[in-house]
């Protein structure tokens, strides 16, 4: 089967994460992405060991050609390959683009078909249009710090770059829309996402909660606020797992399985109220009977009954669990200096969608061998 965006043309002005990140997505669903790169290269490039992470994670495939914007030779072929693309994706700062004449009202005169979507850090309808954002930003002013953390500690950052994740995950998610609509209409679009409005939406159950219950949502490390035993964490034998089992009909079974039948009967543990309120008891009890059993027994049994429990595992878990190797969900790709790595790559399955195996990451203007390429 074809790829569903075989014969679309990405167009990438993209630095660190939320627009590589899209248009990586972009292109394992068979688009044609071209990243134009500045003479000192995607950002990411020139930031160590992390930056060379966002780099290989992000840009498989790809094909980059450097461009000074700022040199009216290198606009001109900047145009030309706007012209030819259905879509331009990026997340420069706010309206750098606009400045050399390339804003979207510059763009879709030439090519109405085009989707243009910008990435920025706050919306541009705010009065922090101009400002600075990268996703510690919007972390900390989506209210998503507040509630992350022990009870008693500090505000935390989620340990990796949720906002800038998610953004990317609603650029694909707009121009796949704006691309169905453009195939009815023939008119392309624009379009706007935001670092924190991304960031603001993951948290949607916890605004219907805030709403629901007239309490401001606080941080309490593991476990959740009103249901217990859920998310919260228990040591094995040999390392440590998470266990939900808050329903009735759960917390009975797990009181059978692990030999605690008598708390079905402590007022401590008789509802959902009383074991929150006594959580700290509840999950020294259940500790003291799955304590001694390895993990793999341990979820072998609970999940065998059907409550939900799982290991907490280290990324070298995750590369070798069964699950995520049987799933397809990793790949491999070829770093810039030939070198294999893995990494994961579509979060889904589609008929007719393969995700190939050693895609290359082009160094900032090199071609990377796809046909059809015309660089500058």
């Amino acid at each position: 089967m074809i790829p569903p965006l075989a014969g679309v043309r990405v167009v990438e002005f993209g630095h660190y994460i939320a627009a590589p990140a899209a248009t990586q997505m972009l292109s394992d669903l068979g688009a044609d992405v071209i990243k134009i790169e500045p003479p000192t290269g995607d950002q990411a490039r020139g930031i160590g060991a992390y930056g060379e992470g966002i780099v290989l994670a992000y840009n498989r495939g790809k094909r980059s050609i450097v461009l000074d914007l700022k040199q009216a030779g290198d606009r001109e072929t900047a145009l030309s390959l706007i012209a030819e693309a259905d879509v331009v994706v990026q997340n420069l700062r706010a309206d750098a683009l606009a400045r050399l004449g390339l804003g979207p009202d510059d763009l879709r005169p030439a090519n109405p078909r085009l989707v243009h979507v910008s990435i920025r850090g706050f919306s541009s309808r705010g009065p922090s249009a101009d400002r600075a954002g990268l996703d510690i930003a919007a972390q900390a002013e989506s209210g998503l710090m507040s509630i992350t953390g022990e009870l008693d500690g500090d505000p935390l950052r989620v340990g990796f770059p949720v906002a800038d994740v998610a953004a990317s995950y609603a650029v694909v998610q707009v121009v796949l829309a704006a691309l169905l609509r453009r195939e009815r209409t023939g008119e392309g679009g624009v379009a706007e996402v935001s670092l924190l409005d991304a960031a603001i939406h993951l948290q949607s159950a916890m605004w219907g909660e805030w709403h629901a219950s007239g309490q401001e949502p606080r941080r309490k490390g593991n476990g959740q606020a009103t249901v217990a035993p859920a998310a919260d964490l228990v040591r094995t034998a040999d390392g440590t797992i998470v266990l939900s089992a808050y329903t009735a009909d759960h917390f009975a079974r797990l009181c059978r399985l692990i030999d605690r039948k008598w708390m079905l009967d402590d007022p401590r543990f008789a509802d959902n109220p009383a074991r929150v309120a006594n959580r700290e008891a509840l999950l020294a009890e259940i500790s003291g009977a799955i304590g001694v059993l390895r993990t793999e027994e341990c979820l072998a049994m609970l999940a065998g009954h059907g409550i939900v429990a799982a290991e907490v595992r280290t990324y070298h878990d995750v590369a070798e669990a069964p699950d995520v190797l049987a799933s397809g969900v990793l790949t491999t790709g070829v770093g810039p200096d030939g070198d294999r790595y893995t990494v994961p790559s579509l979060p889904f399955t589609l008929d007719g969608v393969t995700v190939e195996a050693d895609q290359a990451v082009p160094r900032a203007g090199a071609d990377s061998g796809a046909p059809g390429w015309r660089g500058a």
